[in-house]
Parts: structure tokens; C-alpha cells; sequence
């Protein structure tokens, strides 16, 4: 596997998580070692583990919270750090289809990429205009 294979699994496991709501593999996906922080749409940034995990924590739990796919993912290498951008697509419970600009930070610690930052906020695209970077795109996550 590549560097940037592994880094796309790891933003993979990320979605997976999300989807899934599952507490545990989203913990999983962050840094223990390194500090993070996260934006969510229309928050103030967060930073620490206990902050982060918290939102995590309360995002998942809700059941009105919607379904998400990632789309048109990129990923850059810079030594020990990447950089992931998507289009996160987000179908709300009217069907309605929204979609975010969403930016995500892993760092490596030996052979595994986690988490340390994620950011995400609306943006105005053409969903026809979606290219991934692979020729298969993210899995579906719902």
C-alpha cells in the first residue's frame, strides 16, 4: 500500500466512523499523542482530545444527525503530515442534498496516519462536477 493509499484509508475510517456512530472508531481515527482540534460547521474551533472527543460524542449520539458521503477526495504528503480535501455531501432528512468543503490533518506515527484536524463548511458546487482522485470512489457511507 502507498503512503497516499494508506492516508486515503485512514480518511476513509474517518467517514467510516461518522456514518457508523461509532464512538470508539472515531476515537480511534485521532491522535492520542499529537494535539488536535476541529471545526464543525458554524462552531468555534475546539482543540484538545476532551473537547474534540466531547463534540464527536454528541454528534454521533443524535439520531437526526445526517447521512454523509465523501466525494472528490485529494491527499498531499508532506514528510510525517498529510492533508485531505473533500467534498463531504450530506443528505438531510427532507432528501435534500447539502454539501461541505471539508479539510482533514493526519499526522504518522511509525506506519499509521491519525487524525490531529478537521474542518469542514459549506460550500456551493456541482455535484457533476465531482472528480475523485482514484477511479473508485469513497465507499458509500450512510
Amino acid at each position: 500500500m502507498s503512503e497516499k493509499d494508506a492516508v486515503l484509508f485512514a480518511n476513509d475510517a474517518f467517514y467510516a466512523a461518522f456514518a457508523e456512530r461509532d464512538q470508539d472508531a472515531m476515537e480511534r481515527v485521532w491522535s492520542a499523542e499529537k494535539p488536535i482540534s476541529c471545526t464543525h460547521p458554524g462552531w468555534q474551533t475546539l482543540d484538545g482530545h476532551e473537547e474534540v472527543m466531547e463534540s464527536w460524542a454528541a454528534i454521533l449520539s443524535n439520531p437526526e444527525a445526517p447521512e454523509i458521503f465523501c466525494r472528490a477526495r485529494r491527499a498531499a504528503i508532506y514528510g510525517d503530515m498529510a492533508i485531505v480535501t473533500c467534498v463531504e455531501e450530506i443528505t438531510t432528512q427532507n432528501d435534500e442534498h447539502e454539501f461541505l468543503a471539508a479539510t482533514n490533518v493526519f499526522v504518522r506515527t511509525g506506519r499509521v496516519w491519525t487524525m490531529v484536524h478537521h474542518q469542514a463548511g459549506p460550500v456551493h458546487i456541482d455535484p457533476d462536477s465531482f472528480d475523485d482522485e482514484d477511479e473508485d470512489p469513497a465507499p458509500a457511507i450512510n
